[in-house]
């Protein structure tokens, strides 16, 4: 694989975030697509190079309605009645039996795999999976405290608030039952205020902990004060408790500019919270923390001096101007001179494990089981959810509050996915998709390598099959001497006439039902892609 440690000083760009007047090609349709959805299809390169660049990020960020569906029992046995795929959701909170909360949180698990996998041509699952990131827990490790309901219920807030107020989301998260409860805010009362909550929301939620976020732990306290009261009922339902909430004034830090949260008694001292998140996000730091993590997930995993100043800062102008609208700051980004250029100036990111396996399954249009079937679909998104968990990312179930590793552990950021055990699994995956396929219960993922090819713009033409193929499954250009060798050796298989696959090709869909037509077609795209999807650059995003 390319040496990516050479690429933390890549030169990048000098530019900032005008909007981007260049070319508007595949190159850029592609890079656009795989940075925003997961992957990129044939059908939305086409759709998406039919519009204009700001159209298309326009129309990526719309947002998209919520889900229809709910987690069904894909488990078996359940003892409060809930019959075989048929929802969980609203039959009650059974986190004392850990077994069955177990086998719904798993259920939940799946059924997100479903929700990505079905995401089309909305940024909306994949936004939400970065504040997922960003509002880290992990639902396996709370069995026996938090009902998995509660981590449904959490989904729907955060896909609900992904793409509007950033201020609104974070209120949200912090009266979030599941989260009052995984991080201590449900037992933080005036008489033992819990500091964990108050400190995570200022260290990982809104100010960050650079070189210039100067809050003290006087106001680590101080914002666990503020939240006190907030708590939730023995129903799993938040509520505020007035009784408890410490009623007294709080003083912030320079920092805060030394703002006081004034205290109040009785259930308007629940409003303490507006009072102090405006303060939160009221520094000019709090907006950079943000939009450096946006940066850092969807562009590239460094900033250094120059991108601070010629894009995070006035990016960040751009947010708490808007009143922290995440659509506004998102489509600033991807419609930026600085996103673009990253096409020509090589700085890709390798895939995280979902954006390789949705991408992987969206990519190349792998039949999955219908909604009438959901059994099948079911089996389907184990299979995937159970890869996810292989190459070290499992949904609602990162390991650290800090969210997954490879999204804050610098120097080495997105280099962390890749090991000795995630890099050689990925190529066995592939292989394994594009020959017999991964199997369960009845359900078989695998690729139709010659179903895929139909969908390029000329498959007869072996130059123009192998031009088009590499353009939607490889960011990184590949050479015309590179393109002309995969060309003679696999497709053609040494011949040196490229009439040899016209005609292979063009006697197959003549005649689709002779085997012996299909087989020379099939054969030769199969291990094209295999060898492909086993390069290293595929992993490159």
């Amino acid at each position: 694989m390319r040496d990516h440690s050479a690429m933390r000083a890549w030169p990048g760009s000098t530019s900032g975030i005008q909007e981007y007047t260049g070319t508007w090609g595949t190159a850029q349709v592609v890079h656009l697509l795989k940075r925003t959805l997961f992957g990129a299809t044939v059908a939305d390169v086409n759709y998406f190079s039919g519009l204009s660049m700001s159209q298309a990020v326009d129309e990526i960020l719309t947002p998209t309605a919520a889900p229809t569906s709910q987690p069904l029992n894909n488990y078996g046995t359940d003892v409060t009645g809930v019959a075989p795929y048929t929802t969980w959701i609203g039959t009650g909170l059974t986190y004392q039996d850990q077994n069955l909360n177990a086998s719904r949180v798993a259920s939940m698990q799946c059924w997100w795999m479903g929700q990505m996998l079905g995401s089309g041509r909305s940024i909306h699952e994949k936004i939400t999976l970065f504040w997922h990131n960003h509002f880290a827990m992990d639902a396996t490790q709370h069995f026996m405290d938090i009902p998995a309901q509660l981590w449904y219920n959490q989904y729907l807030t955060l896909r609900a608030n992904a793409l509007g107020s950033f201020a609104a989301m974070v209120k949200a998260i912090t009266l979030d039952p599941a989260m009052l409860i995984f991080l201590n805010g449900s037992t933080n009362v005036n008489t033992s205020p819990n500091e964990n909550y108050g400190r995570e929301l200022q260290e990982l939620y809104t100010e960050g902990k650079g070189t210039n976020s100067l809050y003290t732990q006087t106001d680590v306290h101080n914002a666990a004060r503020v939240l006190t009261g907030h708590t939730v009922d023995a129903g799993f339902n938040y509520v505020f408790q007035a009784g408890n909430h410490d009623d007294q004034d709080k003083q912030f830090s320079p920092y805060y500019s030394n703002h006081v949260v004034t205290g109040y008694s009785g259930t308007v001292g629940a409003g303490e919270l507006d009072d102090m998140l405006g303060m939160l996000l009221g520094t000019d730091e709090s907006a950079k923390f943000i939009c450096r993590k946006l940066y850092n997930f969807f562009i590239y995993y460094v900033d250094d001096a120059t991108v601070e100043a010629n894009v995070i800062v006035p990016l960040a102008s751009v947010f708490r101007s808007s009143g922290y609208n995440i659509t506004t700051v998102l489509s600033t980004l991807f419609k930026s001179q600085h996103f673009y250029d990253l096409v020509y100036a090589g700085a890709c990111l390798i895939k995280s494990p979902l954006d390789f396996l949705v991408g992987l399954v969206r990519e190349f249009n792998l039949a999955l089981p219908a909604a009438s079937n959901p059994q099948g679909q079911y089996s389907a998104w184990t299979l995937l959810l159970n890869q996810a968990t292989i190459l070290q990312q499992e949904v609602l179930a990162i390991p650290v509050v800090a969210g997954w590793y490879a999204y804050y552990e610098s120097p080495t950021y997105h280099e962390l996915w890749i090991n000795s055990v995630t890099y050689p699994q990925r190529n066995y995956y592939t292989d394994l998709l594009m020959t017999s396929g991964d199997m369960m219960s009845g359900t078989t993922l695998v690729v139709d390598p010659v179903a895929f090819t139909a969908t390029l713009s000329n498959p007869s033409d072996p130059v123009q099959l192998v031009s088009d193929a590499l353009s939607i499954l490889l960011t990184v250009p590949v050479s015309a001497n590179d393109q002309e060798l995969m060309m003679r050796t696999i497709l053609l298989t040494n011949q040196t006439n490229n009439a040899y696959w016209t005609q292979a090709w063009q006697a197959y869909t003549a005649n689709p039902s002779d085997m012996n037509a299909y087989s020379t077609v099939f054969n030769r795209l199969q291990a094209f892609y295999k060898y492909v999807m086993d390069l290293p650059e595929y992993h490159l995003s």
